[in-house]
């Protein structure tokens, strides 16, 4: 019986291709899978039947509301997901007084100011976030939720160059959307919300002031995996160049 779309979709949310499952009890009359037995979900039907590859060569699909059975969850990743910095700078003149205007500083010079930065960042996160970070603030109730435990602001040196880094725990596979939904909630922090803060707030050296931008108008600025830095890939009209 096929059953209400909505709910199909619910479901097939709830159980993607690749969950595995540990089997309590199978009602089927004439011969069900051993209970305890652990499995792979394949798909699931417009009848809300879970089928599976079972771990014993079985395929017999779970029914739902009459056969019992758990999810068993998986280990959480670190997903990083790469994005350009603008580091400004207002240096001290002479007289040891701040110039008026900054500095845009290049790539490598920045990874001479990496403590610092990461002190900063380190420093901007709060105890309601201690949990999910700024997943805290995601507040939708979907597969980006549900996969993706938490991620926080840091920084990493990449070939020379210091960039911003979205650091995501992720349980299961991202589909293509899904990730896709990740960067987008990731680009709006980082540029109105927990970036807007932090870009105003001066970080000391010894040499002046940095002033650090997670996010950049500028045509050129993009968020990548660190697949797509690898490979070179063009996102959102930027190449990282080496």
């Amino acid at each position: 019986m096929i059953q209400n779309p909505e709910w199909v979709k619910f479901m097939k949310e709830q159980y993607p291709p690749g969950t595995r499952v540990r089997l309590t009890e199978m009602r089927d009359p004439y011969a069900p899978v051993p209970s305890g037995t652990e499995g792979t979900v394949d798909f699931v039907d417009d009848a809300c039947g879970i089928h599976m590859q079972w771990d014993n060569g079985r395929t017999l699909a779970l029914i739902p509301g009459e056969d019992r059975f758990s999810v068993i969850p998986q280990p959480f990743q670190t997903l990083k997901l790469y994005m350009p910095l603008t580091v400004r700078s207002y240096e001290r003149n002479e007289y040891g007084d701040m110039d008026d205007d900054p500095v845009e500083l290049d790539g490598r010079t920045v990874c001479s100011y990496e403590d610092h930065i990461l002190a900063a960042l380190l420093k901007e996160r709060r105890p309601e976030e201690a949990e999910r970070g700024l997943m805290e603030y995601y507040g939708k109730d979907d597969g980006v939720n549900r996969k993706v435990q938490s991620y926080v602001f840091t920084a990493e040196e990449v070939d020379g160059r210091l960039m911003g880094v979205a650091e995501c725990r992720v349980r299961g596979e991202l589909t293509d959307a899904e990730l896709e939904q990740l960067k987008d909630a990731v680009v709006g922090q980082a540029a109105d919300g927990f970036g807007e803060g932090f870009e105003q707030r001066p970080i000391k050296t010894g040499d002046g002031e940095l002033y650090v931008s997670l996010w950049s108008s500028d045509r050129s600025w993009s968020i990548m995996t660190r697949d797509e830095l690898e490979q070179g890939q063009q996102m959102g009209g930027m190449t990282l160049e080496q």
